[in-house]
């Protein structure tokens, strides 16, 4: 690995600080029941392929068919923030310790990620991590592209040698769209090419 002196971290979420697809797999199923439409139910495996696009993109993917998108996402939300804060996810190991570390040495934290309008909150809110984090950006929350996001969080606080850290291609394509070098958790959800690291847990942050 490269080793490289980063003032600024921005993480994904999914796949890069936790887990929660069981959770998410919950408050798919719950909505599909409500609106009584016929398709197999959310399960892990077919969740995990999707993750780290935006829910508009995974539903298009997983829940073809006529139905009103608007008012099955409007219904989406509303559960996601009755069950997630509930249901929770798990964070992969020390994320709080590196995290702390890594603003011990002076680095300043952010998150952007492609989930719901209640997505960053509700993670904030199960983990306890949001005293931690500088500042946030979600999809769900201003419509923009993860790409955007960075390039907006990077713009926004004036980032000099920032990095994303995600766990997709998506994640490294949008980094190096927003002129970011990215490092790739192998640990997480999807496969990536093309980042600057690879890392195979949290805890190897550190050495960069």
């Amino acid at each position: 690995m490269k080793k490289m002196d980063y003032d600024a971290y921005i993480f994904d979420m999914d796949g890069t600080l936790w887990d929660a697809v069981d959770g998410y797999c919950d408050v798919w199923n719950a909505t599909i029941d409500a609106f009584g439409i016929d398709c197999p139910p959310i399960d892990r495996d077919r969740l995990f392929t999707q993750m780290g696009q935006p829910l508009d993109v995974i539903m298009d993917a997983l829940i073809p068919g006529d139905y009103d998108r608007d008012a099955f996402m409007s219904r989406m939300r509303e559960l996601e923030a009755e069950i997630v804060p509930r249901r929770g996810g798990v964070l992969y190991p020390r994320v709080r310790e590196v995290i702390e570390e890594l603003r011990a040495r002076g680095a300043r934290i952010y998150l952007v990620s492609n989930c719901g309008a209640s997505g960053l909150r509700n993670f904030f809110a199960f983990t306890g991590l949001g005293d931690l984090f500088d500042d946030s950006g979600a999809h769900g929350i201003n419509g923009l592209s993860k790409a955007e996001n960075i390039a907006l969080m990077v713009e926004r606080h004036g980032l000099k040698h920032p990095v994303y850290v995600g766990d997709t291609q998506l994640d490294v394509d949008s980094s190096h769209a927003a002129g970011v070098p990215a490092v790739w958790c192998a640990y997480g959800f999807g496969e990536a090419d093309g980042a600057e690291h690879r890392i195979d847990s949290f805890e190897e942050l550190l050495s960069l």
